[in-house]
């Protein structure tokens, strides 16, 4: 079923939230994290309520929502400039190759220019192969020249 052309991707706000906690939640348990909407519903209210991300939704003709990206805004010191990670995509297996991921992307790349941000950036599982081709059918460029590393102040939960 071929949803793409039938697709309204907008920003989301706080009035979204039920519609957002399965996708967030779906999105976690691709990654390996168990299900937990309880978890999911209060991370993205705190998201909401202190205005830390900007997230797109992706919904068909019957307002059933297919997918969602997720910004956090930063800053490039060496740049002197405003930039994204986009730090979520996720599109249900149901509407996968039907554009979802494409237009979301369209969507979040287009909210960084109208904002003045230098540039997007993200990080994919190394073994999501089917992500990295999307990203760089997009025009995404894989950084080789910097390594990513990360400090754990917590345990993961």
């Amino acid at each position: 079923m071929n949803h793409s052309n039938s697709l309204t991707i907008r920003q989301a706000g706080i009035s979204d939230l039920e519609v957002l906690v399965p996708l967030f939640d779906a999105y976690r348990v691709f990654y390996g994290k168990t299900s937990d909407r309880a978890l999911a519903h209060s991370f993205l209210l705190e998201r909401f309520r202190h205005q830390q991300s900007v997230i797109f939704l992706a919904l068909d003709d019957n307002v059933a929502a297919n997918g969602f990206t997720q910004l956090y805004p930063s800053f490039s010191s060496l740049s002197a400039a405003r930039t994204f990670v986009l730090n979520d995509l996720y599109v249900l297996p149901e509407a996968r190759r039907d554009g979802v991921a494409t237009r979301l992307l369209a969507a979040a790349a287009a909210y960084g220019r109208a904002v003045g941000a230098l540039q997007l950036s993200l990080a994919t599982a190394i073994s999501n192969q089917p992500a990295q081709s999307l990203y760089a059918s997009r025009g995404w460029i894989r950084d080789d020249d910097f390594l990513t590393y990360n400090l754990t102040l917590q345990p993961p939960g």
